[in-house]
């Protein structure tokens, strides 16, 4: 019992008398978090939030991703996300544990099950050096049960590959706009949409980019009405990664 509509489902019944009280009770006195020494996984996070607990793989041993994924998974949890997660501990990790890697979002989908496929989601990127920070938000959307739609490598430097999918963006229910350089991606699918637009500024660029900031700053002033930006990162949440196209919090 791991979500909402179980505990929904159980105490209906109880209350068409199908199942006995003490049964129910037993049921729900179940920890709602497990200790596994170097994790306290939360067992009853969909039943608050609407999915499982997500696991940051990066500082973690494939020993420690697969034991927290591997509880998850034993409560009937499924689509759990992993993001941050090399290929090679990935490989480890899929020996204990089902598992759909994408090495170019360094994320996994643990327990991968059916899922729904609502809404309409766009995907956008400036250009192909931006899809891996785009893919992570892709996956994230999708496993969280989205319908989405990638359109990559439409950036400002050729407009008329843009307008040529102005049908797809119009339709959708939000964009996430994932551009390095000068960033103005975020701006002009702004000004041409009245859905939400996420803005993720990435690091990608020359030396006067500094390393993202450029688009971060050209996001922040954006003067398209309903732009929101999160830094660097396909997934909310997520730290800084010197080194690589994530970063940290900003909304």
């Amino acid at each position: 019992m791991d979500n909402k509509h179980d505990i929904l489902a159980l105490l209906r019944g109880v209350a068409a008398g199908e199942t006995a009280p003490e049964e129910a009770l037993l049921k729900l006195k179940e920890a709602p978090f497990e200790d596994l020494g170097y994790a306290k996984v939360d067992l009853h996070r969909s039943v608050r939030q609407g999915s499982a607990e997500v696991i940051y793989g990066a500082g973690k041993t494939p020993e420690q991703i697969a034991g927290i994924a591997a509880k998850l998974g034993e409560r009937g949890c499924q689509n759990i996300l992993v993001t941050r997660i090399g290929p090679e501990a990935a490989e480890k990790v899929s020996k204990t544990v089902p598992l759909d890697y994408h090495p170019e979002a360094r994320l996994a989908i643990a327990f991968p099950g059916e899922r729904n496929s609502l809404g309409n989601i766009v995907v956008a990127t400036g250009g192909t050096s931006d899809i891996p920070v785009a893919e992570e938000a892709a996956l994230t959307a999708e496993a969280m049960g989205n319908r989405v739609t990638r359109l990559y490598d439409v950036g400002v430097a050729g407009l008329h590959r843009l307008l040529g999918n102005l049908d797809t963006l119009m339709s959708a229910r939000c964009v996430v706009a994932v551009a390095g350089m000068e960033g103005a991606l975020a701006s002009v699918i702004g000004g041409l949409v009245d859905c939400p637009v996420i803005a993720v500024p990435t690091s990608v660029g020359y030396g006067a980019s500094f390393g993202g900031l450029s688009a971060l700053l050209s996001m922040l002033n954006s003067c398209a009405s309903g732009c929101r930006q999160r830094l660097r990162r396909g997934f909310p949440g997520q730290p800084h990664q010197p080194n690589g196209r994530s970063g940290g919090t900003l909304i």
